[in-house]
């Protein structure tokens, strides 16, 4: 967890994933903090139990809703799982609640400063930043694309007024800011020296902790819904999906998963020829997915490649070098893709609206692109509404609010414009590290 990625350039991966499927009545009986920190005790173990539980349990005290994922039916066979219900209304809030307060955790150990790094398509940011505030010891730096996310989730960066917190806003698109986060992680000397940590779903315990509201989602349904469950997930850097994916690894009956993606469908386009190829980053109504390097992919291909880190060391190496790379056959039982262009989205949150009397956010509309009537589905409902104001207006003449978003209408940004480049975003850390 302290560094968030190996010294290598790859991604951490657990040593080996539990086998969960004896314990799922007595999961059935949790909470969800009590779930969470039951989930990954099976992987920390590093943290005591007790405080593992505490941690878990203050994790979640910020969400507004009891059930803290609920589970909404909208027909017989359709439930969305509502996953924007914390203090940055995304479903990231989930593990970057959790991730803030392991930090703290940390620095109170080890008696030092921790510096987190992090670039955002629009909600990792926010609500990794939410994570941090207040936690001593810490500072916060989030790269994202100048003029490429919602205003509002800019605002959410932007207006927080605390001291810690770093917004930078670099030329360009987020793969670009991807990549030169990673580049600077691959400086050992300056990662170690700064003592920097990644927040990006990089960071292997983001999907782990993502893994339990699959778990809790799962765990809701009757047993004739489970057997045959599809989880549709909206995605663009495979992490959403990887946790649930991930989680049915280690013994839960998990039918599949559909992958949803925007017009950026670099997943899409995977998952149904085989062929992996970089295309242009088309800006979009649903941002958060305006991705064309899908970084959690990896640890998927590690898997599928039989574990081998060689192997997967040179599909990545001839990706990166081609943009292009034929992966061998995978399980597309398990997977099935679809993707929404911009003109459907709006199409799409019409008629959701118009069938459920339900208000979705753009990137859940992918999700809700193509439902199979005859099987079991729990759409991941990903982003609260009122984030998209101006999608939402234009769709169904509606304009959501929410409390806590319509508070950040009336303050200052305050953002640092920077070249998505390694040395200026280096000089800008040393300056401001804690």
């Amino acid at each position: 967890m302290a560094v968030g990625l190996p010294p290598d350039g790859g991604l951490f991966v657990p040593e080996s994933l539990p086998d969960l499927s004896g314990r799922l009545d007595t999961f059935a009986r949790l909470g969800y903090p009590e779930l969470c920190a039951e989930f990954l005790l099976h992987f920390a173990t590093d943290i005591p139990a007790p405080t593992l539980r505490s941690l878990s349990d203050r994790s979640y005290r910020r969400f507004d809703h009891p059930a803290i994922a609920p589970l909404k039916r909208l027909a017989e066979k359709l439930h969305v799982l509502e996953l924007f219900h914390g203090p940055s209304r995304s479903f990231k809030d989930f593990a970057l609640q959790l991730l803030g307060n392991l930090y703290a955790y940390q620095c109170e150990q080890r008696r030092e400063t921790i510096n987190v790094f992090g670039a955002t398509s629009g909600d990792t940011g926010a609500a990794a930043i939410h994570g941090l505030l207040g936690q001593p010891g810490t500072a916060i730096f989030i790269l994202y694309p100048e003029g490429r996310i919602s205003s509002l989730q800019e605002r959410q960066m932007t207006c927080t007024g605390a001291a810690n917190v770093f917004a930078l806003a670099v030329d360009g698109t987020f793969d670009d800011a991807q990549s030169a986060l990673k580049q600077i992680f691959a400086d050992s000397g300056f990662r170690i020296r700064h003592r920097l940590s990644a927040v990006n779903s990089i960071n292997i315990v983001r999907v782990l902790a993502q893994c339990v509201y699959y778990l809790h989602a799962w765990l809701r349904l009757a047993p004739a819904q489970r057997a045959e469950l599809e989880f549709v997930v909206p995605t663009g850097n495979f992490g959403n999906v990887l946790a649930g994916w991930l989680l049915q690894k280690m013994g839960v009956p998990i039918r599949g998963f559909r992958i949803a993606t925007n017009q950026n469908d670099i997943l899409y386009r995977l998952f149904t020829s085989g062929t992996y190829r970089i295309d242009p980053v088309r800006p979009s109504l649903a941002p958060s997915m305006d991705i064309q390097v899908a970084s959690n992919f990896e640890r998927f291909l590690y898997y599928n490649l039989g574990r081998e880190p060689a192997r997967v060391r040179a599909a990545m190496e001839t990706f990166k070098s081609t943009g292009c790379y034929v992966f061998p056959d995978f399980d597309r039982d398990t997977f099935t893709a679809s993707r929404c262009l911009d003109t459907e989205i709006p199409d799409v949150i019409r008629r959701v609206y118009r069938d459920y009397g339900y208000v979705i956010d753009p990137h859940t509309a992918c999700a809700f692109k193509e439902i199979e009537p005859d099987r079991s589905s729990v759409v991941l409902a990903t982003a609260n509404p009122a984030k998209f104001p101006d999608t939402l207006r234009a769709a169904i003449g509606i304009e959501p609010t929410d409390p806590i978003l319509e508070s950040l209408k009336s303050l200052p940004l305050v953002k640092y414009r920077l070249k998505a480049e390694v040395g200026p975003i280096e000089k800008f850390i040393t300056a401001h590290a804690v």
